[in-house]
């Protein structure tokens, strides 16, 4: 990973944690003892079970956060964009990340030690406020996500996951969503297997809802899906 620096102040993530928490010339300074990475396209920039390096934050780009199963089958638990936090979970409880991460595209990273984020957090109030904040609205994401993909089929499965993926990245001028993922990558976030994704895709296809090319969908009817899954009252924002 080759280094860049990239300064909290001129950032354009407003709604990036360290930069909503910044207020002071001293908190701005404290903010320059980060260190910034460029990472390129699949590669592991954190590793379940390595020493907790503090926390990373998407300068620009995306990522996808994962935990090993049983049989090593991987698990995608978020997929991550510009401003958002990886690694919170190791930060201040644990010595290992229980999870890794990994760039589904070229992406610049924002890397906070231990110590430089020990320190901010005891100068800077509103940083622990809004970091408090923020584990409160994970645990309840998390707690949700949990209870209802127990109550939903393979079909409602996949649906919730292409929705979530829609809202989260957008579309491209294309009308296509705004981020290529794999099968098998769709299949490891929703919860189910390479070839459950692949039937029920097809079948959405054929029905009209979909418009796939390769790596690439477009949603036909977002209406029709959420009514699908309506009664999990689960479009939320995870």
């Amino acid at each position: 990973m080759y280094r860049s620096q990239v300064q909290c102040d001129t950032c354009s993530n407003n709604l990036c944690l360290i930069k909503k928490s910044l207020i002071s010339d001293e908190d701005k300074r404290l903010s320059q003892q980060k260190v910034n990475l460029n990472c390129k396209k699949g590669q592991q920039f954190i590793m379940e079970g390595t020493p907790v390096s503090g926390l990373f934050f998407i300068y620009k780009g995306k990522a996808k956060v994962l935990k090993t199963g049983i049989y090593g089958k991987e698990q995608i638990l978020r997929l991550v964009k510009n401003g958002e936090t990886i690694g919170h979970r190791g930060f201040g409880t644990k010595k290992k990340y229980g999870i890794s991460s990994v760039a589904l595209e070229d992406s610049i990273l924002c890397n906070f030690s231990n110590e430089t984020l020990e320190l901010m957090m005891k100068k800077i109030p509103k940083l622990t406020y809004e970091l408090m904040l923020f584990y409160a609205d994970e645990l309840n994401r998390s707690e949700t996500k949990v209870k209802t993909l127990a109550q939903m089929t393979v079909r409602e499965k996949v649906i919730d996951a292409l929705l979530f993926i829609h809202r989260k990245f957008g579309t491209n001028h294309k009308g296509c969503i705004n981020i290529q993922l794999s099968r098998q990558e769709i299949a490891d976030y929703s919860g189910t297997t390479v070839e459950q994704v692949i039937r029920t895709i097809s079948s959405l296809k054929s029905e009209g809802l979909l418009t796939c090319v390769g790596k690439t969908i477009s949603i036909n009817n977002q209406g029709q899906l959420k009514n699908e899954i309506s009664e999990h009252n689960f479009y939320l924002d995870q």
